[in-house]
C-alpha cells in the first residue's frame, strides 16, 4: 500500500525495534525502504541480510538526502516518511488509509501523532531507549488517551502522494542534516496550493526524540528558513499553518489584521538583521 522510508544513522537497536513495530502493527502490506547512513554499527549488514530495499550513504548525509534518495526507488503511489527512533503503534496505517478514502484527492500533507516520554502531544513514559522501552505499558495505556485531529502538522510520520512529493522536489538539502526541513517542505507545498495540513490524533508512534539528529552537529534551520523565505518558522506556523489548533478543514490564506502585521514587522527585522550579518560574513571570507 505505502512506501515507508526510514533513514538510519548507526542506530541498529532503534532500527530493529522500528521495523518490528511496522511488521507487527500494520494491517496492510507495505514497501519498506531504509536509507543507511554510514552503517558501521552493523545496521548496513542487518539491512542487507534482512533482504530489505535500501539506499546508502558512506557518511551521514542527514535526513533530507536520505528521504530524497530512498524515494527514488519507491514503487507505491503514497510515501510514508518516518524515523528509526519511532515505534509504529497498532492501526497507524488504518488511520492513514481511512483519511485517504475521506479526502479522495492527493493535495494534502497528513501526519500522525508522536507519543513521547516528555514534551509530546501525548506524554506517556514508556522508556527513553530500546533497552528501557515498555511495549506492554504502551499498548495497554495508549488506547485510554485522546487527542483531537489538529491543524498545521509539519513532522513525521507523514503521508504524502508521491506525485506531490515530486512536484516540489522532495526535501531541500540546504537544510541538511535536517533541522528546519519540515516547515520548509510545508512552505513548498503551500506555494503549490496545498491547504490540508492535518495531524491525525489516532495515528500514533512512540518517539524516542530525535536520536539521529543528536548524533550530528545541528544546522541552523531557523536561520536558513528565514533567509530563504523572508519570514520565520514561527510566523509561518502561526499565521499560515495555524499549528496546534483543532482541525476544522482546509486552511485559508492568513488574515491580515493588526496582529499579522505586528508579527510580520518583527520577522522582517530579524530577516534584515540576518541578511546583513550574512553579507558581512561573505565579504569577510572573500
Amino acid at each position: 500500500m505505502f512506501s515507508i522510508i526510514i533513514p538510519t544513522y548507526n542506530n541498529l537497536e532503534y532500527l530493529k525495534l522500528c521495523i518490528k513495530s511496522i511488521t507487527k502493527n500494520s494491517k496492510y502490506k507495505h514497501e519498506l525502504i531504509i536509507h543507511v547512513n554510514e552503517g558501521i554499527d552493523g545496521s548496513l549488514d542487518f539491512v542487507k541480510e534482512s533482504g530489505l530495499k535500501y539506499t546508502y550513504s558512506e557518511n551521514n548525509s542527514g535526513v533530507c538526502v536520505a528521504f530524497n534518495q530512498a524515494s527514488k526507488i519507491s514503487s507505491n503511489k503514497y510515501l510514508v516518511l518516518g524515523h528509526d527512533d519511532m515505534y509504529f503503534c497498532p492501526n497507524w496505517d488504518v488511520e492513514f488509509k481511512n483519511e485517504l478514502e475521506n479526502l479522495k484527492h492527493d493535495n494534502f500533507f497528513i501526519s500522525g501523532t508522536m507519543v513521547q516520554y516528555f514534551n509530546g502531544l501525548i506524554n506517556l513514559d514508556c522508556g527513553k531507549n530500546p533497552e528501557t522501552f515498555d511495549e506492554e505499558k504502551l499498548l495497554k495505556e495508549l488506547p485510554q488517551t485522546h487527542l483531537d485531529d489538529f491543524q498545521g502538522t509539519h513532522w513525521q510520520p507523514s503521508l504524502i502522494a508521491k506525485s506531490t512529493w515530486l512536484k516540489v522536489g522532495g526535501f531541500s538539502e540546504e537544510f541538511s542534516p535536517g533541522l528546519g526541513s519540515d516547515p520548509d517542505f510545508n512552505m513548498k507545498l503551500w506555494n503549490i496550493g496545498v491547504r490540508i495540513f492535518k495531524g491525525l490524533g489516532k495515528c500514533r508512534v512512540y518517539h524516542f526524540s530525535s536520536v539521529s539528529l543528536r548524533k550530528k552537529a545541528w544546522n541552523n534551520g531557523a536561520k536558513t528558513f528565514l533567509l530563504k523565505w523572508g519570514i520565520s518558522i514561527k510566523f509561518f506556523k502561526k499565521h499560515y499553518l495555524k499549528s496546534g489548533l483543532i482541525y476544522d478543514g482546509p486552511l485559508s490564506n492568513p488574515k491580515k489584521n493588526l496582529n499579522f502585521f505586528l508579527d510580520l514587522l518583527i520577522t522582517k527585522i530579524k530577516y534584515f538583521y540576518s541578511y546583513i550579518l550574512l553579507a558581512k560574513n561573505e565579504k569577510f571570507n572573500s
